[in-house]
């Protein structure tokens, strides 16, 4: 038995891995409310569904299952899989490290702890703390976030006194997509540079690099918007000494068993963390994955938690390889309204065209469609690849015009 913990989004993929290898699964939801800000798990597919209640009363409930295993399946689920792993006496991360891989101060911390580069930080619940810290930083550009959000939201890049306060009332008291209350501002400042993704599994210590991505961002506003995510030949230089760096961040966060998601900015000066996840990556889908670069994260984590010494024949050391051209394609719209349908005709001649691979529809009918200021304000995702670039960005062109007709608006 495996026990996944908050298993939304791509948590799901971690169930059909595990069920691949043969495991009856179990969901562990760490809070009685489901999220309604990413796709719920399908409880009926899990053997059983528990709801987390006190520690010890939790640990007895998942303690009956008899697991091997208990996986953080996203982001909120890291700190309770943790625990419980811990209390059971499970492979586990641990719990002393546990906030540090969920509080983006607390991060930082530990890896400028760990003699690794990072931005400077400052964290307060006083709008004008956070931005009597910024004017320290003597005119330079700063960076403020939510301590615990994902996919961009509510992360802005201020250049004056105004844009910081602005950008640290609209976070306080706002509710992450984890559905959390913001009772904190996170103030960095500005990492200049080409930002990446790297994404891995870790199995007792040992690593698979499961790929290096590079951003594509636009400026909207404040904000700098995911656009794509294009897929780094593991060849690149670049590559190598993103790949170098975020291994020394997972040892200095204790991250020694299961997927991680890390998002570094290649400075001058060399790579420096933005923020990492102890989860999958939030994009991940497993068929793009095996065909653009011939496995996928959820696989790799499954056997690493499963079935070490497999992972370890298979994966351990080893570096994806880059077998297509291939990004993941996040639309952008200036939209806004309710939606009253989504088109099946459009969606269809969507995923007919020769590049697409995967289609993503976020908003659904009663949803509404706001301009996209960062990922969940997207309203599509698309994997996309091709052995042709040029194939891929005559494609991704159709895909953008197409998109105009997915969305009918009340």
């Amino acid at each position: 038995m495996v026990v996944l913990v908050d298993a939304y989004g791509t948590g799901r993929h971690l169930r059909a891995a595990f069920a691949g290898l043969g495991a009856e699964i179990a969901h562990l939801s760490s809070r009685p409310e489901p999220l309604t800000s990413m796709k719920a798990p399908d409880l009926d597919t899990y053997a059983a569904a528990l709801v987390a209640a006190d520690p010890v009363e939790t640990a007895r409930r998942v303690a009956a299952l008899r697991p091997v295993a208990v996986v953080a399946g996203q982001e909120p689920g890291v700190p309770l899989a943790d625990l419980m792993s811990e209390m059971l006496g499970l492979p586990t991360n641990g719990t002393a490290l546990s906030a540090a891989r969920r509080d983006k101060y607390r991060m930082i911390e530990a890896v400028r702890k760990a003699g690794l580069r990072c931005a400077r930080q400052f964290r307060s619940d006083d709008v004008d703390a956070v931005a009597a810290w910024a004017r320290e930083q003597g005119g330079r550009p700063v960076v403020v976030k939510p301590l615990a959000d994902a996919g961009s939201q509510g992360v802005s890049i201020c250049t004056d006194p105004a844009g910081v306060r602005a950008a640290a009332e609209a976070i306080l008291g706002a509710v992450t997509m984890y559905g959390e209350t913001n009772a904190e501002v996170l103030a960095q400042s500005y990492l200049s540079g080409t930002e990446y993704i790297v994404d891995t599994v870790s199995c007792r210590g040992d690593r698979y690099n499961a790929g290096v991505w590079r951003y594509d961002k636009r400026r909207r506003g404040a904000r700098n918007v995911p656009h794509r995510a294009l897929l780094v030949a593991p060849d690149d230089p670049v590559a190598a000494e993103l790949i170098a760096y975020t291994h020394e961040v997972l040892d200095a966060l204790g991250i020694e068993f299961g997927a991680a998601h890390a998002e570094v900015m290649m400075t001058a000066d060399g790579p420096a963390l933005v923020e990492i996840g102890a989860r999958m990556n939030g994009t991940m889908n497993p068929d793009f994955d095996t065909e653009s670069f011939g496995a996928d994260q959820a696989r790799a984590c499954a056997l690493a938690w499963l079935r070490p010494d497999a992972f370890a024949e298979e994966f351990a050391g080893r570096t994806y390889r880059k077998l297509r051209e291939g990004f993941v394609y996040h639309v952008a719209t200036d939209r806004s309204g309710v939606v009253e349908s989504v088109d099946a005709t459009a969606l269809a001649r969507i995923d007919g065209i020769e590049s697409v691979r995967a289609v993503t529809v976020k908003p659904g009918p009663g949803d509404r469609l706001r301009p996209t200021v960062d990922l969940p304000s997207s309203p599509l995702t698309v994997h996309m690849a091709h052995a042709d670039a040029a194939a891929l960005a005559r494609d991704q062109a159709r895909v953008l015009e197409l998109s105009q007709e997915v969305f009918r608006l009340a």
